[in-house]
Order: C-alpha cells, then structure tokens, then sequence
C-alpha cells in the first residue's frame, strides 16, 4: 500500500515525539538488520532510525535499501534519521494503521 500525503503528515505528526531505536554503523545495510526493523515494526508501527557518523550507506542509500528490500515505508528522512512505517499483522498492535485507513 502506498501512502497518500495526509496518511505521511499524520504518521510524521506521531514520529515527532519518538527517538530512534535502531542505528545504521559501519556494519552497513544488511538483510538481518532489515529483519531486526521488521521485528520492531510488527509491535510499534512506526519508529525512527539514525545513520551514524560512520557509517558507509546515505540516506538516500539507506531509504532505497529499505523500500527495496522489504515493505517497510520510509515517511520522512531528516538530516541522518529515516521515520519508519509498516502495518502490524497482529490487531492488537494496529493501532496506527487503523487510523491511517480512514485517512
């Protein structure tokens, strides 16, 4: 499913408060670093990621890596953080993408 620009601005109004729980370092973009994002998106939805200083990939790298290699949707890259978004399976942890819907 690809997102319209209001289902983004509500997910970027939601990621405003979050900090970025997973980092991209000199181990680069790897498949088992997408499943690590995967396994944290099925409980969270939406969560925010951080590019270190040394670290190989860019953003722009890191955010193609990530929407080719998986569903995970990029909604917002800032400087070196990239917002995250994937639909939990499990209902009880939908509880942004059954907002997003109606959107």
């Amino acid at each position: 499913m690809e997102l319209r620009g209001k289902q983004k601005r509500y997910l970027r109004a939601q990621a405003n408060n979050l900090r970025p729980l997973f980092s991209v370092g000199k181990n680069g973009l790897t498949q088992s670093w997408i499943d690590q994002l995967a396994g944290g998106l099925e409980k969270r939805e939406l969560i925010k990621i951080n590019l270190l200083q040394n670290a190989d990939a860019t953003t722009a790298e890191a955010k193609s890596y990530i929407e080719e290699n998986s569903n995970i949707q990029v909604v917002q890259v800032i400087g070196r953080v990239l917002v995250l978004y994937l639909p939990a399976k499990e209902e009880e942890y939908q509880k942004l993408s059954s907002v997003v819907e109606h959107i």
